[in-house]
């Protein structure tokens, strides 16, 4: 179900809890989502749906990728970026890594390491923030 952009930044600033099999829902809640609002936005956090869970989505390599409970273990390359986000008017700057390495569970709760560049691994970056209640 394509849901509702919250835009509340004393929302959005609220840490999420770890998500658990009851948020494959909105898993598929924040797919449809991302996939409604495709032209402006590459990645979704559960929060800006209105579930405090750590639960992202996101653009990787033209596939879409569900994360729960990610966690950033390894990063090198810092750079400087500038990012927009649906949840909040206009761009900022802000630190990002070139190459992250990530541990997740997927949507069978599995736990997996992956390895992101580029692109993708930004998307990430600004998702994990999101559950951090960081707001760029």
């Amino acid at each position: 179900m394509v849901r509702e952009i919250v835009t509340d930044p004393i929302l959005l600033s609220r840490r999420a809890e770890p998500a658990g099999v009851e948020d494959l829902e909105t898993a598929r809640d924040l797919l449809d989502t991302l996939a409604a609002h495709r032209e402006d936005c590459v990645g979704m956090a559960a929060n800006m749906i209105g579930v405090n869970r750590r639960v992202i989505v996101f653009e990787n390599e033209g596939e879409d990728m569900v994360m729960f409970n990610p966690e950033i273990i390894r990063e090198s390359g810092p750079y400087e970026a500038e990012e927009g986000c649906l949840s909040l008017p206009g761009t900022r700057r802000t630190r990002r890594w070139q190459t992250i390495q990530v541990r997740y569970q997927n949507e069978l709760f599995q736990t997996r390491t992956g390895t992101y560049t580029a692109l993708a691994a930004e998307i990430i970056q600004h998702e994990i923030d999101h559950c951090e209640g960081i707001l760029i």
